[in-house]
C-alpha cells in the first residue's frame, strides 16, 4: 500500500497546480493558433510546446539540469536573436527601400510606438503590483517594433525576468497583424487615399545592394555602437546574399541555420512560461502595453505617409506606412491586401516592403538607443 501511495504522489495528477494547468492551456492555445490559424507558426508552435513542457509537474525540464534550461543560454547570452537576424538579413531584399529612400521615414515613424509604450510602462507605476523600472519599461517598449528577435535581445539584456511575457506578447501581436492592423489603417485613411496607385520602382543595381549593408554597418559603428551586434549580423546576412560569391553560406543562413535556431529559440522562450513566472499582474500589464505599442506604431506609420503627401508631388499610398512596424513580410502583405480591396489594380507589395525592411533597421536602432541610455 505504501508503494502505491508513493507512486501516486509521483504522478502528474497529484502534483498538478491550477497555475500549471492554466499555463499548459495557454500552450495549447498557442499551438491552436499556429496549426489551425497559421499565425506565425514557425515560432508559436515551439513556444507553445515549450510552455507545455515547462509546466509539467515533477519533471522540471526547464530547471537546472533540464534540456530547456541549457537551451535558454542561447537567449541569455544573446546568441539566438543575433543568428536569427543574420538569417533574416540573408532573406531580405533591400531593393525596394533603396529604390524609394523616403520609405525610411515610414519605418522610423512606426517606431514611435516603442517610446510611447516605454512612457506608458512608467506611468503604470502608480498602480500597486505594476511597478516597472526604467529597464523593464525599455524592454517592454520594444514590443511596439513588432520584431521578435529584437524584443528578446533587449529583454535578455535589460529585463530577463520579464522575457517570457515580452516574447509571447511580441510574437502574438506579430501573428495577429492581419487582425490588428486593418481596422486602424481603414480608420486613418479615406477611400481615395487607399486607391492611390504608386509608380513602378526603378531597378536597383547589384553594386548598390552590395554597398548598402556595408554603409549600414559603418553608420552603426560610428553613431550607435550598441546597436552594432543586431545591425552587424543583419548586414552580414544581407551581404552574403547580395555578393553572390558565398551562395552556400547564404542558403545555409536562410534555411538550415535559421530553422534550427528558430526551434531552439521558440522552446527557450516557452521555457519561461512557467506558472510561477508568468501568472502575475505584471504580465497583464505587459500584454496591454504591447497591444497599445503595436497600435500606436501602426498608426504613426500611416500618419507619417499622409504628412509626407502634403509636401511631395509624388503621392504615397498611406497604407504602406503601416508596414513600418517590421513584421516581415506579413505587414507588407496586409497593406497590399487592403490596397487591392479599394483598387484591383493597386499592387502595393513591393512598395510596402520598403518601410517593412526599414522597420527592421528602425527597431534595431531603437534597441541600440535604449541599451545605450538605460543599461
Amino acid at each position: 500500500m505504501e508503494n502505491l501511495l508513493s507512486l501516486w504522489h509521483s504522478t502528474g495528477l497529484y502534483n498538478f497546480t491550477g497555475g500549471q494547468a492554466f499555463m499548459m492551456l495557454v500552450g495549447f492555445v498557442l499551438l491552436f493558433l499556429a496549426i489551425s490559424k497559421g499565425f506565425e507558426p514557425l515560432l508559436l508552435l515551439p513556444i507553445g510546446f515549450g510552455a507545455i513542457l515547462s509546466n509539467i509537474p515533477v519533471a522540471e525540464i526547464a530547471h537546472e539540469g533540464g534540456l530547456l534550461y541549457y537551451l535558454y543560454y542561447g537567449i541569455k547570452m544573446g546568441i539566438f536573436p543575433l543568428l536569427i537576424f543574420m538569417g533574416v538579413g540573408a532573406m531580405t531584399d533591400f531593393g525596394p527601400m533603396i529604390a524609394n529612400p523616403k520609405t525610411l521615414l515610414l519605418g522610423a515613424a512606426a517606431q514611435f510606438g516603442i517610446f510611447a509604450s516605454l512612457l506608458g510602462a512608467l506611468a503604470l507605476n502608480i498602480i500597486p503590483g505594476l511597478e516597472f523600472s526604467l529597464k523593464d519599461a525599455a524592454a517592454i517598449g520594444i514590443i511596439g517594433g513588432a520584431d521578435g528577435p529584437t524584443a528578446i535581445y533587449v529583454a535578455s539584456k535589460l529585463a530577463p525576468d520579464l522575457l517570457g511575457a515580452i516574447a509571447v506578447a511580441a510574437y502574438s501581436y506579430m501573428a495577429l497583424v492581419p487582425l490588428i492592423q486593418p481596422p486602424i489603417m481603414r480608420a486613418l485613411t479615406t477611400e481615395d487615399e487607399r486607391k492611390i496607385e504608386m509608380q513602378q520602382l526603378r531597378d536597383v543595381s547589384k553594386a548598390e545592394k552590395i554597398v548598402f549593408p556595408l554603409m549600414l554597418l559603418l553608420l552603426s559603428v560610428l553613431l550607435l555602437p550598441s546597436a552594432t551586434p543586431l545591425i552587424g549580423m543583419f548586414a552580414l546576412g544581407n551581404l552574403m546574399r547580395e555578393s553572390g560569391v558565398v551562395e552556400r553560406l547564404s542558403n545555409t543562413a536562410q534555411n538550415e541555420l535559421i530553422n534550427i535556431v528558430t526551434i531552439f529559440l521558440g522552446l527557450s522562450v516557452g521555457s519561461k512560461l512557467s506558472a510561477e513566472a508568468f501568472l502575475q499582474l505584471k504580465t497583464l500589464g505587459i500584454l496591454a502595453l504591447g497591444a497599445c505599442a503595436f497600435a500606436i506604431g501602426t498608426a504613426a506609420g500611416v500618419v507619417m505617409a499622409k504628412i509626407m503627401n502634403r509636401f511631395s508631388s509624388t503621392l504615397i499610398n498611406p497604407l504602406i506606412g503601416a508596414a513600418g512596424v517590421s513584421a516581415v513580410p506579413m505587414a507588407a502583405r496586409v497593406a497590399n491586401k487592403l490596397g487591392l480591396e479599394s483598387n484591383p489594380h493597386n499592387f502595393l507589395l513591393m512598395h510596402a516592403m520598403g518601410p517593412n525592411v526599414a522597420g527592421v533597421i528602425g527597431s534595431a536602432v531603437a534597441a541600440g538607443v535604449l541599451l545605450s541610455l538605460v543599461k
